[in-house]
């Protein structure tokens, strides 16, 4: 679905999390950034994925990495999703779908024969210098810290 790959230069997102603090690619220099897009806080799929990676998150730190959720849900949404789950890293409310367009995360999908618009649960691992490491687009929600990891 996106047309980012490994090598290319990670977009100059910016967006603001479930507290309304900004984050933009620049905000992680130096660190490697795992962002990760998922349809919607608090539905199954999406709660594996994030307590998967909550659960190994001492993983990613130990690793100088740093995690950023990303959906088009309100700040509010957001925030519930991680009071509930006890989720350590921020998560963007990204309504006007702006971080989510420069990822090309947004497209048609199907489900249960419905066709309609939506995220396409997608992790782009971003390097040190914002280079692309590597785009998952067959996200395995409930391993998907040891998809990153290796």
């Amino acid at each position: 679905m996106t047309t980012l790959k490994a090598g290319d230069k990670a977009p100059n997102f910016s967006g603001l999390d479930q507290n309304g603090n900004p984050h933009t690619l620049a905000d992680y220099k130096g660190k490697k950034l795992v962002v990760f897009f998922y349809p919607k806080a608090s539905t199954p799929g999406c709660t594996a994925e994030a307590c998967d990676l909550r659960d190994n998150f001492k993983k990613f730190e130990a690793q100088n990495y740093a995690l950023l959720g990303v959906s088009a849900d309100s700040a509010k949404a957001q925030t519930k999703f991680i009071e509930k789950y006890d989720l350590p890293f921020p998560l963007l409310a990204d309504e006007d779908k702006s971080v989510i367009n420069a990822f090309g995360v947004w497209g048609p999908k199907k489900f249960m024969g419905k066709e309609y618009d939506g995220i396409h649960r997608t992790t782009f691992i971003i390097n040190e210098n914002g280079i692309i490491e590597e785009v998952i687009e067959k996200v395995k929600t409930k391993e998907h810290a040891a998809q990153i990891l290796g």
